[in-house]
């Protein structure tokens, strides 16, 4: 027999330089874990992570940005909405490991004393605020979910969208438990979101098998090109493939049903991790599911799309109302992001070029609003250990105006408040839905009346912060140290100027909207 020819593989390396540069960051990572003095080990995992990240987005703006093609023999694909995605990825991901240099003893974190006191504390109280989190090994699993999170949006294919989602899993998962101060909390967790988490990506393995049974092909396009010839005969395996993709990629956005997990690791991880995960995995998720719907399997929409309209309806309503009965700030804001999931959920169904843009906006602004107000939340301090519970916030608009202020701010941008980039998100991805005809017009007041529900919510802890008695007196916001500083400023101006003047970040995701096919 003659020997078979094979083609070799063809890589765009411009294209694909920044998922490079973060995966020899993390690579370089480790091995600083393994040899680098204790000592010096988490200031210099913080530094390396940041230039790892800072550098990535750099190469993605020099090179990456003219190299848009199909690459890695077709299963990466480098467009504009992949761009976009894997830049905002980039951003929030540093400003996220600036907030955990605070929280896990990296740069700065002598400077992590009460705020309003000029000299630090006791080396008692010093140290019961800061015990138990100088882990550095978070740095290198941070740049590792990274990685994964830029494969996810760049996916062109079910097999490399399915490891997307265990690289930047299974880092996740150790993350969630790295708590050390609330072991228990923290590991019971991060066993849920494993458990969980395993069950997601088999029906999204099982739902790529069916997908790749009725197309003969995992690639997307192969799979629309298959939906839009089809003879019919292999119709009973697409349906069930699509419906369980779907279930895989809607667990990671924590969309009701599959949203169960959400409270319990947002509350249980780190802090700092918390916001890394609910902006970063959001946007990674989000990017997925925008290229199955829209590339994959958008050509039959007519079968699924009522099954995500109810989904996305339940989400809104579940986050919205569940929210009010939360007295831990973590979990309210976990129940929080469940519903904004459920707004995004109304650009994504609006199945047009404008409807991505919205999405795109919206992920980038609750990103921004996402790392700085759990940044603020790792600061509320009481004993030593974290002021999560609403009770424990009371009063803190009297003792500490700055940090009540931001805070106090950031809900309002949570509730869509004009004059902030929650406002002008919501209006970007509902104004499509409402021209998309009924069923999103349907879809935009359930969120409107979820939207009242949730700015009650809002509005109730910024009483309880301004005209309310505080409950202690050794409740503090803790000041942080610079990169901190850094992170949450970066925030709240993000936040401040895409509300007022949005035209430059609307254009850019709107000009970000096409995908290559």
């Amino acid at each position: 027999m003659p020997a078979a020819e094979f083609q070799a593989v063809q890589v765009d390396y411009a294209a694909v330089a920044p998922m490079l540069v973060v995966a020899a960051g993390a690579l370089v990572g480790v091995l600083v874990e393994a040899f680098a003095p204790r000592r010096s080990r988490q200031r210099v995992q913080v530094w390396l992570t940041t230039l790892t990240l800072l550098a990535a987005f750099a190469v993605l703006l020099l090179w990456s940005r003219e190299s848009m093609t199909v690459t890695l023999g077709g299963s990466v694909v480098v467009d504009g909405v992949s761009l976009f995605l894997m830049g905002a990825l980039l951003v929030l991901s540093a400003l996220a490991v600036l907030v955990m240099a605070e929280r896990f003893g990296g740069v700065g974190s002598d400077a992590f004393t009460p705020m309003g006191s000029s000299t630090p504390g006791s080396a008692q109280e010093d140290t019961a605020t800061r015990a138990g989190y100088a882990t550095s090994e978070v740095f290198p699993l941070a740049l590792f979910a990274v990685l994964g999170m830029m494969v996810f949006v760049t996916a062109n294919d079910l097999i490399t969208m399915f490891v997307g989602l265990e690289v930047l899993s299974l880092p996740l998962y150790v993350m969630t438990g790295l708590a050390r101060r609330r072991r228990l909390l923290s590991q019971e967790a991060a066993l849920k979101y494993f458990l969980l988490g395993g069950f997601s990506s088999a029906f999204f393995l099982f739902g790529a098998a069916l997908l790749y049974g009725y197309a003969g092909s995992g690639d997307l396009e192969a799979i629309s090109t298959a939906i839009s010839t089809a003879s019919g005969d292999l119709d009973g395996l697409l349906i069930p493939g699509v419906v369980l993709t779907m279930v895989g990629l809607l667990f990671k956005i924590g969309a009701v049903p599959f949203h169960s997990w959400t409270p319990d690791v947002y509350q249980g991880a780190p802090t700092p991790v918390t916001g890394f995960m609910a902006a970063c995995t959001k946007i990674a998720a989000f990017g997925a599911l925008l290229r199955l719907a829209y590339v994959g399997v958008g050509a039959n929409r007519w079968d699924w799309e009522m099954g995500l309209v109810v989904v996305a309806a339940l989400t809104m309503v579940v986050g919205a109302v569940l929210s009010v009965t939360q007295t831990d700030v973590k979990r309210l804001l976990a129940y929080s992001s469940i519903a904004h999931a459920g707004f995004i959920l109304v650009g994504v169904l609006a199945f047009s070029q404008a409807g991505i843009g919205g999405v795109l906006f919206y992920l980038v602004a609750y990103g921004f609003m996402t790392v700085s107000a759990f940044g603020i939340v790792a600061m509320v301090r009481q004993g030593g250990s974290e002021a999560s519970h609403l009770s424990q916030w009371a009063g803190l608009g009297r003792r500490h105006p700055v940090v009540a202020g931001t805070f106090a701010f950031l809900l309002l941008a949570f509730a869509g408040i004009p004059l902030t980039s929650g406002f002008t998100a919501k209006y970007a991805a509902f104004a499509p839905a409402v021209a998309s005809g009924t069923t999103g017009t349907v879809l935009v007041v359930i969120a409107v009346l979820a939207s009242a529900v949730t700015a009650f919510v809002y509005v109730r802890l910024i009483v309880l912060m301004y005209f309310t008695d505080p409950t202690g007196d050794d409740v503090v916001a803790l000041v942080p140290s610079i990169p901190s500083t850094v992170a949450i400023t970066v925030g709240v101006l993000v936040t401040v100027v895409a509300g007022i003047i949005p035209g430059l970040a609307l254009d850019l995701a709107s000009s970000a909207s096409e995908f290559l096919l």
